[in-house]
């Protein structure tokens, strides 16, 4: 029963300037570079037919390319903060491009997301941080930026169980050129991959 999820990959020029935000924490357990994603959709354990009908509904997505820019960096944890992340700047074809991917897993049937989405890349799992050492870390990295780059396709992620961070494996490709067209792999067997985002 493989976990899987819906996610944008980083290209390595922005993944390199995200590496250079690591440090200053304590507390991080920090993402591997290879790992960074920006999750448009967690969809979790799934049997292999119930797999394969989400890859079906994910192939008939049809959208051109577009680009965005990480921007900013944050945490989440109301209460206390659990990871920092890297921020995104406001696009409204990601906006799209994700909701329609929700659509499209929860044509075969499975549940909505019931978070609002909000994109971002995660940089690291932090614990029993201390407030003002996140407050000092975000705060000497709030101008980050990194160049506009290209979406050009989403993926299929699936990973074993883990704590979270990886390894992820792509397991189906989508490319964004305004028709349908999907580059993967075979069917998705049931305990191939497991994991979270």
């Amino acid at each position: 029963m493989p976990r899987l999820f819906v996610a944008l990959e980083i290209p390595r020029d922005a993944a390199l300037s995200l590496s250079f935000l690591r440090g200053g924490l304590a507390s991080a357990r920090w993402i591997d570079a290879e790992n960074y994603h920006l999750t448009l959709r967690f969809i979790g354990d799934v049997e292999a037919r119930l797999a394969d009908e989400v890859v079906a509904s994910l192939d008939r997505i049809v959208r051109a390319p577009f680009q965005i820019a990480l921007k900013g960096v944050g945490s989440f944890g109301t209460k206390k903060p659990h990871s920092v992340y890297a921020g995104v700047e406001a696009s409204p074809e990601l906006e799209a491009l994700q909701a329609e991917a929700d659509r499209a897993v929860r044509r075969p049937g499975l549940p909505a997301d019931p978070r609002r989405f909000t994109p971002h890349v995660t940089l690291a799992r932090l614990r029993n941080p201390k407030d003002a050492e996140v407050a000092r870390y975000l705060d000497g990295r709030a101008n980050f930026r990194t160049p506009p780059f290209k979406v050009d396709r989403f993926v299929l992620y699936s990973s074993r169980e883990s704590v979270g961070g990886g390894p992820y494996v792509i397991e189906e490709a989508f490319r964004l050129s305004g028709t349908p067209a999907r580059t993967g792999g075979a069917p998705i067997q049931a305990g191939a991959h497991l994991a979270p985002r």
